[in-house]
Order: C-alpha cells, then sequence, then structure tokens
C-alpha cells in the first residue's frame, strides 16, 4: 500500500508538472500573441496620427460636407473602442 502511495504521487507530481509546463507555454503564446497585436494597435495610432497632421488629405479651401462626413464617421468608430476602453457611454458600468 505504502508502494501504491508513493507512485500515485510521483505520478500527480509529474501531472502537476506537465500540467505547470502547459500552463507556461500557453502563457508564453498568449503573451507573444498580445504583444504582436499590440505593436499592430501602435502602427495603426501612429498612422491615425500621420493623418490627422495632413489633415485627413483634406484641403482647408475646399472641405465640403462629405469630408466633415466622413471624418464624424471616423471618429465615431474610434469612440466606440476608447468608450469601451474607459467604460464610457454604452459601455459604462
Amino acid at each position: 500500500m505504502v508502494r501504491h502511495a508513493r507512485s500515485t504521487a510521483r505520478q500527480t507530481e509529474t501531472k502537476m508538472t506537465d500540467r505547470e509546463a502547459r500552463a507556461a507555454r500557453n502563457q508564453q503564446k498568449s503573451l507573444e500573441a498580445f504583444l504582436q497585436q499590440k505593436a499592430r494597435f501602435d502602427a495603426m495610432v501612429a498612422e491615425l496620427q500621420q493623418m490627422s497632421a495632413d489633415h485627413f488629405g483634406a484641403d482647408p479651401e475646399e472641405v465640403l460636407w462629405g469630408k466633415a462626413a466622413t471624418l464624424e464617421h471616423w471618429n465615431s468608430r474610434l469612440a466606440s473602442v476608447t468608450d469601451c476602453y474607459f467604460k464610457r457611454g454604452e459601455f459604462a458600468e
């Protein structure tokens, strides 16, 4: 009975070690995926800053309602993202 208990204990240790190793690999892969998405996000933010500096390709002397409507649409999409993160508007708790 003692041998069986020791054998079972070793198997449990091995299983826990395997489980911990899988968890560590999973966490590492999750971190890598997160960092890839963060890099993509940061690149888009940089592009948005460039677009803004360029006045979204609009000539201030020739801006018509279409350009204003397009910018309003883009702002609403960005607001959805920031509102979700900061829990504002429809995302408020």
